[in-house]
């Protein structure tokens, strides 16, 4: 009997599609960033990103610690979404895009006509 692994559907397209896919939202990131007028290459740092994405937000820096509780990350990121597509002026219809399409929402926020109106939209 042959072992099965999770890696045997992958091949080289395979692989070649989520790079692209991690590459555009990467650069849609950035463009999100731009435009709240914060350095683009934020989005390159681990948890300096976060910092700077609850300045964009405005939510204080001590909510980066919610994001390491189990269960309550889920909420926090969920609300940060929110306040994202907020900030944006973009409704709860757009930040449910956000979270369950997020390889089609956020290049609409970044590469879009959309505008920074600065935290959750004040």
């Amino acid at each position: 009997m042959e072992e099965f692994t999770f890696f045997d559907d992958f091949n080289g397209n395979s692989l070649f599609i989520l790079l692209a896919i991690a590459v555009i939202m990467l650069i849609a990131q950035w463009k999100i960033y731009v435009k709240a007028g914060k350095p683009g290459w934020a989005v390159l740092i681990p948890i300096y990103n976060i910092i700077i994405l609850l300045e964009i937000i405005g939510k204080p820096i001590l909510w980066l610690f919610l994001f390491l509780i189990p269960i309550v990350n889920i909420i926090i990121g969920i609300w940060a979404t929110n306040l994202l597509s907020k900030s944006f002026e973009k409704g709860v219809a757009f930040t449910i895009g956000l979270i369950f399409l997020p390889f089609i929402f956020y290049p609409i926020l970044g590469f879009g006509s959309a505008k920074y109106m600065g935290p959750a939209g004040k």
